[in-house]
């Protein structure tokens, strides 16, 4: 979870997370519609599907252990080079670099690196720091260290250098470049998108929600059936519903690390099921009950509990 989300984020998320698969055979065994209805709102969604199936492969080959073989624990979908030291590092004191985004922040001001620490040249200069620095005993203390000095002090915006253990032999510090590193990301235009997201509600209140494909953003998610446009919209409103008339909601943008996605929802009330849903696995009407035991998409769970209760 703290794979590109913040810790403030995320505790209310894994506290609800282990309350309701709290070992790792629970996750092994649990439908993936749970684990990703526990996950929805954290975004990057192909981080629950790598941990599903990395536990799922743990109880399968690793007797339902995590392994401790390097090699073998990296093997593991979502499991990179550092996410695998830090495991050895913390859980079995063994000695392994990380360099997770506090790490790289740390590192590239103490030794003054220019460039973008997401480049391949640069990431390769950090990797030899890292380990470098990673010390023979007391790893698992080391390593929370330096991630919790990257996350309390050494921060990206007002660092606190006059409270920072490391400022005497910190390159940045010395020459008044802790503005300036780590070096920004190179800019580029974000593209933009846009998708009519029809609501098809029928007179008991439910929602037709379909289920997406493997590729793209919110693979596997349950979310609304998209158009291209209104007059697409229209006609896949009535491919999968008998319908009256329809309301154009608020427009909004949600934002991907990647583009812009512009969504126009269109509320079609009173639609009645056509036939074929019922025998289609990727189609279902639901409830507000069963919405909320579904992963949805963070965008969408919010637009469907902005009109539950309005009239039907």
């Amino acid at each position: 979870m703290l794979q590109q989300t913040q810790v403030a984020t995320v505790a209310g998320y894994f506290e609800r997370f282990v309350a309701a698969l709290p070992d790792l055979r629970a996750l092994a065994a649990a439908p993936e519609d749970q684990v990703l209805a526990l996950w929805s709102g954290l975004g990057y969604y192909r981080r629950a599907r790598f941990l599903h199936r990395a536990a799922q492969l743990c109880v399968e080959r690793h007797g339902g252990e995590l392994p401790r073989d390097f090699d073998a624990l990296a093997a593991l979908p979502g499991i990179g080079r550092s996410t695998a030291g830090a495991i050895l590092a913390q859980a079995y004191g063994l000695r392994f670099p990380i360099l997770d985004g506090n790490v790289k922040r740390v590192l590239t001001r103490y030794h003054g690196i220019h460039g973008h620490p997401g480049g391949s040249a640069v990431e390769k200069q950090l990797w030899r720091h890292a380990d470098a620095h990673t010390p023979a005993a007391r790893v698992a203390d080391y390593t929370q260290a330096i991630m919790d000095l990257g996350a309390t002090v050494c921060t990206r915006a007002r660092p606190r250098c006059e409270a920072c253990p490391l400022a005497r032999g910190c390159i940045a510090w010395r020459d008044g470049l802790v503005a300036q590193l780590p070096s920004a990301k190179p800019a580029k235009t974000t593209p933009t998108r846009a998708t009519v997201m029809l609501i098809l509600r029928d007179a008991r209140g439910r929602v037709l929600l379909e289920r997406r494909g493997p590729q793209g953003v919110w693979s596997g998610l349950w979310s609304l059936p998209e158009a291209a446009g209104i007059d697409d919209a229209w006609r896949r409103a009535r491919h999968h519903a008998r319908i009256d008339d329809a309301v154009p909601l608020a427009p909004f943008v949600h934002v991907f690390s990647h583009y812009k996605l512009h969504i126009k929802p269109l509320l079609f009330d009173g639609a009645a099921a056509a036939g074929g849903i019922a025998d289609n696995p990727g189609l279902r009407w639901c409830d507000a009950t069963e919405q909320a035991a579904l992963g949805l998409p963070a965008p969408v769970r919010k637009l469907l509990q902005q009109i539950e209760g309005t009239t039907a």
